[in-house]
């Protein structure tokens, strides 16, 4: 009996205006999750009664944050030795090449330095923040599927996808929609814990604990069946991307712990000042 593969032959042009205009689906589901994030941040401020130039904020730091981060983590951790040699490249953004690890990284930076601007403590916005992260992270996946990239090793599975556009005549597992699926099915239980239980959210840097340790487990364990992403990691047992994803665990598993220990904060008060008016 023959089995079935899934040719997977899509164009990752989702609508080409011409030569230099080109919108791709990896752009635009990387744009749907940060829109839908930023509609979740206001959703967050309405229920809490905080204001919603917080979730203005939130939105933006994290997104530069991430945009940032994710760049600068693709080019020094998958290929530094072209980029330090081309230091300009960086910024070629059109050019792809994003990391999760290092966008993490940027995001947590990024936030600290609004948390200390707003005076705030930085794991009540991180509780807030995962839950759409979660969901921009589903989104990405998806634009990887579209780009026929970080798929994984060689299947015989009926599910196995054959990336044509990839080069590939053999069947691989799509780890980007193992991921996706197991990034949403995150992002609903933390929105499941937010919306039914919250005294969770008094737990100090719980929801984003859970957010860690979840959201990193899958990541490392998809990373089993994936195709190397860089020459270097050709015969490690633990790829790069597992080897990154043991720090979030380690962290998130250890906050889970201590913010249990702890028990519930006072709930926190948000006053953001006004400038004050000049005088004629």
């Amino acid at each position: 009996m023959e089995l079935a593969f899934i040719t997977w032959n899509i164009s990752p042009e989702f609508l080409h205006i011409s030569e230099r205009v080109i919108i791709r689906y990896y752009g635009l589901f990387w744009s749907l999750g940060l829109l839908v994030g930023y509609f979740l941040l206001h959703a967050l401020a309405k229920r809490e009664q905080y204001p919603s130039l917080v979730a203005d904020k939130e939105a933006l730091y994290a997104t530069i944050g991430v945009l940032i981060g994710a760049r600068l983590g693709h080019c020094l951790i998958y290929d530094p030795v072209h980029y330090l040699s081309n230091p300009l490249e960086l910024f070629h953004f059109w050019e792809g090449g994003l990391a999760s690890h290092g966008g993490g990284v940027g995001v947590l930076l990024a936030l600290a330095l609004l948390a200390r601007r707003l005076r705030v403590p930085f794991l009540w916005i991180m509780d807030r923040i995962a839950i759409p992260i979660a969901f921009i992270a589903t989104m990405i996946r998806l634009g990887n599927l579209m780009n026929s990239e970080i798929y994984g090793v060689e299947t015989t599975r009926p599910w196995g996808f054959i990336f044509t556009r990839a080069g590939e005549t053999l069947p691989h597992h799509p780890t980007q929609l193992y991921e996706a699926s197991g990034y949403f099915l995150v992002f609903i239980l933390l929105a499941l814990l937010y919306d039914r239980r919250p005294t969770l959210r008094r737990y100090r840097g719980l929801l984003f604990s859970i957010f860690l340790v979840l959201m990193f487990t899958v990541r490392f364990l998809v990373e089993f069946i994936k195709e190397p992403q860089s020459a270097y990691e050709v015969g490690m047992f633990l790829n790069m991307g597992q080897l990154l994803s043991i720090p979030f665990l380690l962290y998130g598993g250890y906050l889970f712990v201590q913010q249990l220990r702890h028990g519930p904060y006072e709930k926190v008060k948000i006053t953001l000042s006004t400038p004050k008016k000049k005088r004629k």
